[in-house]
């Protein structure tokens, strides 16, 4: 059903990730499908990595570290938080991903002025996106 999953990854809150990252790896365990670990960070340095190269390189540690088949793409964006969307919109064609498994974030007043990440990526994609709370 699904051969390729991408799993975008924000390296400064892993332990908010876990419960996304535990679904892939079930699903991608189920499917026989490899994961895609994709992230975004800054082109200046940042409090994970002095810059781009040194990012991509934690990342691949990242997933070195997890169970599975798993690959990663990581993108440099000058601003990442208003990049974000239209770069894992670009992530999704890039790896060939069937599925996206996201983590969501905690509900609260701000949804109601700018949307979430998850259900950007589900309207402007053909491909399903999974949001794990």
């Amino acid at each position: 059903m699904f051969s390729r999953i991408m799993v975008p990854v924000d390296l400064t809150h892993l332990e908010q990730l876990e419960k996304a990252l535990t679904v892939s790896e079930e699903l991608a365990r189920t499917y026989g499908a490899e994961i895609v670990y994709v992230s975004v960070t800054a082109e200046m340095p940042t409090k994970i990595a002095h810059n781009p190269k040194e990012f991509a390189q934690k990342l691949e540690a990242f997933s070195a570290g997890r169970p599975g088949n798993s690959s990663t793409k990581s993108y440099a964006a000058h601003d990442p938080a208003i990049d974000m969307d239209k770069t894992l919109l670009k992530a999704i064609d890039d790896t060939g991903a069937d599925l996206v498994v996201m983590a969501s974030h905690k509900p609260g007043i701000a949804d109601f002025f700018w949307g979430s990440h998850g259900g950007s990526l589900a309207a402007h994609t053909s491909v399903s996106v999974f949001v794990v709370r």
